[in-house]
């Protein structure tokens, strides 16, 4: 069986579960998986991902010996590269400083080329489409080997730098949904259509058995439970304002946020400013056993979000049977089918936020039903047993034919391409 890297800008992470699973599962296939990271892990990790950071391969801190001979590399492989730093310094319409930071990426591929060259990689893998995919794609041009590229959210609709450069050389993209894969073909319509493939993402639906709660009632607290990390993007401040409309009319609420990040001093002032600090909680992160309890309390669970790939928090609410509230953006319709299985509603608009909120208080026992819909839902279109065994099928089709015809001579250090 083949020998792959996979390359995330950060690894192992707790708010990243789907990496994790994926190199089990090709593990379990009998694929031999080097876990990299560009990154040094930062965050708390629980025990089985700490073991997993034990043998991850991190690119920072970097080694000065190896850094020495990754810039001598780069100058004599210059001929072999020369397309990647023309891109990078003179195409396209970013900025100088991003083009910097690309010329700065470029060298760390030739420096994690240097890193997994003598594993015997005969290919890689990387998730999200951010700085990480230029390094796995520069690395995988020098060892003369195939990389394929995993998109979400953020990385395609925020922060596509180099995208085009990406999407041209990688072997085959995997996106999440629908949305992203049209989003992909309209705007690079030079990337062959079969390119592009349709993988979504999942959750456990045995672990994810529907609570016994009962629907919320009109005279008691409406439990709110939102779970993301505490960033811009998630927007959840958007949150917290719309928690002030629901007090100013009389909605008894509790509203919980679950995750931690830069965002957690601006939104505890929000929080403050608004009078808010007996309705609205921040939670921190909480660990897996820590959000069952918060799930199972939950009346509505809801995301504000700007940009999201589908997110695993409104799979996991659904396939506990619990309501759920979303913006109607990128790939969300896919999963929340609206007034069917959840509900959404327009983005940016507080108004209909608080009206869709008041809805589901008044909806009582007719949730029920909204409830089993939401699970078969995610039982059918994001059971990660299943999405998980076509991400392997798929990985392993490309790269198997490969396997086949290399002999472990054409990996042999002492025949390396970068001496």
């Amino acid at each position: 069986m083949p020998t792959v890297a996979y390359l995330a800008n950060q690894f192992p992470s707790p708010v990243e579960p789907y990496v994790a699973e994926e190199i089990q599962e090709l593990r379990r296939r009998g694929v031999t998986v080097i876990p990299c990271s560009a990154r040094h892990k930062t965050a708390a990790l629980d025990s089985e991902l700490k073991a997993m950071a034990g043998e991850t391969l991190y690119l920072q801190p970097l080694q000065l010996k190896l850094l020495v001979h990754a810039a001598f590399i780069s100058f004599l492989k210059f001929p072999v590269l020369k397309d990647f730093f023309y891109r990078a310094l003179f195409q396209g319409s970013e900025p100088v400083r991003q083009r910097m930071r690309t010329l700065l990426h470029t060298g760390l591929g030739v420096y994690f080329a240097l890193l997994i060259e003598r594993s015997g990689a005969e290919y890689i893998h990387v998730h999200h489409g951010y700085f990480a995919s230029w390094i796995a794609m520069v690395a995988a041009r020098l060892l003369g080997v195939e990389f394929s590229m995993t998109l979400h959210g953020s990385d395609l609709l925020l922060h596509p730098a180099y995208l085009d450069s990406k999407l041209k050389h990688c072997k085959f993209c995997v996106t999440i949904s629908e949305f992203n894969r049209r989003h992909i073909l309209e705007r690079y319509p030079e990337i062959q259509p079969d390119k592009i493939i349709v993988l979504r993402m999942g959750v456990d639906p045995h672990t994810n058995n529907p609570a016994a709660a009962q629907p919320p009632r009109e005279n008691r607290h409406l439990e709110i439970i939102a779970v993301g990390r505490l960033h811009p993007v998630k927007d959840h401040a958007f949150l917290v304002r719309a928690c002030r409309l629901l007090k100013n009319r009389d909605v008894p609420f509790a509203c919980g946020i679950a995750g931690e990040g830069s965002e957690r001093r601006s939104i505890e002032l929000l929080i403050r400013d608004l009078d808010l600090l007996g309705e609205v909680r921040l939670l921190g992160h909480l660990s897996h056993q820590q959000l069952d309890a918060c799930y199972a309390a939950a009346d509505l669970v809801v995301i504000t979000s700007r940009s999201e790939g589908i997110p695993l928090v409104l799979m996991e609410a659904m396939a506990r049977g619990k309501p759920v509230l979303a913006p109607a953006i990128t790939g969300i319709p896919e999963l929340v089918l609206d007034g069917k299985n959840g509900f959404l509603y327009r983005p940016g608009s507080l108004e209909d936020f608080v009206a869709r909120v008041q809805l589901v208080r008044h909806s009582g026992s007719a949730l029920a039903k909204l409830a089993r819909a939401a699970r078969q839902h995610v039982l059918q279109h994001f059971n990660r047993e299943e999405n998980l065994a076509a991400f392997c099928n798929l990985l392993l089709a490309q790269i198997c034919p490969t396997h086949v015809s290399r002999t472990v001579e054409n990996y042999s250090y002492e025949n390396s391409v970068l001496q």
